[in-house]
């Protein structure tokens, strides 16, 4: 698959990774912002070591397109990391009530010092991270109640540092998106792009299909055969059962060759929209 081998690390997100160096100075705990379909590839690798000595608060989003049987899998693995976690759907707000009292369960002990002194009234401060298009801005603009982050479903709308305060005595840092600064795994790549994070533009679509339609039919085969009605061996080929599909829903060329493209479009979008189903395309296991 060397033909998903990219690099994408725009300048701005050089830059981003200094900009925190520096800022982590500032804040007391960092909240990363992770998709629950994709908790290992939604990850950016930096944020481990540059964040290493400060409380850490993992959130799972987009737990309503996840399988929820491995989002409470993921966020028990995290835990055990020692992280604070919470689970959202930050379109419909679920979850978004729990960030507040667990970073400051994350920071009991801060502001018990901060009691002691005196200084009750003083602010967490929290830096929210995440690779582009993870909901960060939007997870941003729902526990503030406010439009104070710009929201788009594309990639790398954020662009400078920003503050917004909440009104529970908490200032957050909104810092721009930061994608992986090298696709060492194809996988890695490919799995951005099943969910969008990466642009479609950058990759072949019918090899992308083929590879999630690979994935689905080895985790998940009964929704795709509930989908797509078709039959084929558990080692089958992405390629085969795009094939399949496609005969199926009748999307022929002439001389009845098989429009495996506009499939691969369709495969993407219905999974994508949750039409397939809900599904965790990487499990803790997988780390190993």
């Amino acid at each position: 698959m060397t033909d998903l081998n990219i690099q994408w690390y725009p300048g701005h997100m050089t830059k981003t990774r200094r900009m925190m160096e520096q800022d982590l100075k500032l804040v007391d705990a960092v909240c990363e912002i992770i998709d629950a379909r994709i908790p290992i590839s939604s990850r950016n690798p930096d944020v481990d070591e540059l964040c290493k000595n400060k409380p850490r608060m993992v959130i799972l989003n987009r737990i309503d397109m996840a399988d929820p049987a491995m989002t409470k899998t993921w966020a028990a693995w995290f835990k055990a990391q020692g992280m604070a976690v919470i689970q959202t759907d930050c379109k419909s707000r679920k979850g978004i009530s729990d960030f507040v009292p667990a970073l400051r369960r994350l920071l009991a002990e801060k502001l018990r010092r901060y009691a002691e002194k005196g200084q009750t009234g003083r602010p967490l401060k929290v830096m929210i991270v995440g690779i582009p298009n993870v909901g960060k801005s939007t997870f941003i603009n729902q526990v503030s109640g406010r439009k104070g982050a710009k929201a788009e479903n594309r990639p790398g709308v954020t662009r400078g540092k920003q503050w917004v305060t909440m009104d529970q005595g908490i200032l957050m840092l909104d810092t721009p998106g930061i994608l992986w600064p090298k696709f060492d795994d194809p996988e890695v790549g490919a799995r951005l792009a099943y969910t969008g994070a990466v642009k479609d533009d950058i990759l072949d679509v019918e090899t992308l299909a083929m590879k999630l339609m690979e994935m689905l039919w080895r985790r998940y085969p009964q929704a795709v055969t509930d989908r797509y009605k078709i039959q084929a061996e558990p080692d089958a080929a992405g390629f085969t059962l795009l094939e399949q599909a496609g005969r199926k829903r009748g999307f022929l060329l002439s001389g009845a060759e098989i429009d495996t493209e506009r499939m691969a479009r369709v495969l993407l979008e219905e999974y994508r929209s949750c039409k397939l189903g809900r599904f965790t395309l990487e499990q803790p296991e997988d780390l190993a």
